[in-house]
């Protein structure tokens, strides 16, 4: 989806760029010089706001990112350590138990394996939170039947691995309003006007200023998209999704 987005605003901006310095010229022959003053304020002023805008949406984008991959390495570490405190249900008890867990894992892994078939995600995901029920239901009567000591330690863990998916289900729609993205888009176009108006003064098309303003400023808004949707585009947290994989290889 970002590189489409990118490709777009790429091509819009060469338009603006050309249109931009089409009306400067036209102006420059109407008005002479005069018809640039007082413009380099404004200039400021929108280069300003689009620049402080690209800051914010990256760095969110940026800390998102990251937050996603820290989520994961989460949910395997809660994973691991619920599954080691079964060994406090008896003996005799604790086989169902484990295979309902490797179940568990098996769907969590296959939900973002999917990704970016949506269908097939909520497929996995629903099968995930049926399994969570039932793993509840064989676990606890099997703490309470080992003990005091047992339900103390393995239902804070069971909690915690079903609060970690639901966290990560729930961050998969966390990124800024759509409004922020039609005001990025729309501030670059706009900024790419003013550019081009500002090359008026130039007696031949700079083809190389062109292409490189739009290029950068796409570059830049290709990046903030993909780092908001990590699992369909170029960078993507797929290679964090191993430490799930490991803890599954690990549950004899």
């Amino acid at each position: 989806m970002g590189s489409w987005f990118a490709v777009l605003l790429f091509a819009g901006m060469l338009v603006m760029l050309e249109f931009g310095r089409r009306y400067g010229t036209r102006q420059r022959r109407l008005y002479g010089e005069s018809h640039a003053a007082g413009l380099s304020a404004v200039e400021g002023a929108v280069f300003a706001l689009l620049g402080l805008l690209v800051a914010f949406t990256f760095s969110g984008a940026a800390t998102r990112f990251d937050q996603r991959r820290s989520w994961i390495i989460e949910e395997a570490n809660d994973m691991g350590t619920a599954y080691l405190r079964v060994d406090l249900l008896p003996p005799e008890l604790q086989p169902p138990v484990r295979q309902k867990f490797r179940e568990y894992v098996d769907a969590r892994i296959a939900t973002y394996e999917a990704l970016p078939d949506m269908e097939k995600a909520k497929e996995h995901l629903n099968r995930a939170n049926e399994i969570q029920g039932e793993l509840w239901s064989l676990a606890i009567p099997a703490a309470q039947a080992a003990g005091a000591q047992a339900p103390v330690l393995l239902v804070p863990a069971l909690n915690a691995m079903f609060d970690i998916s639901n966290v990560r289900t729930w961050a998969t729609q966390m990124h800024p309003p759509a409004v922020v993205f039609v005001l990025l888009a729309s501030l670059a176009l706009g900024c790419a006007l003013i550019a081009g108006h500002g090359m008026a003064a130039a007696p031949e098309r700079n083809w190389l200023h062109m292409i490189a303003f739009a290029l950068v400023l796409a570059s830049a808004v290709f990046v903030i998209t993909d780092l908001e949707f990590p699992r369909m585009g170029v960078f993507r947290v797929d290679a964090f999704d191993q430490a799930i994989v490991d803890v599954r290889r690990g549950m004899k």
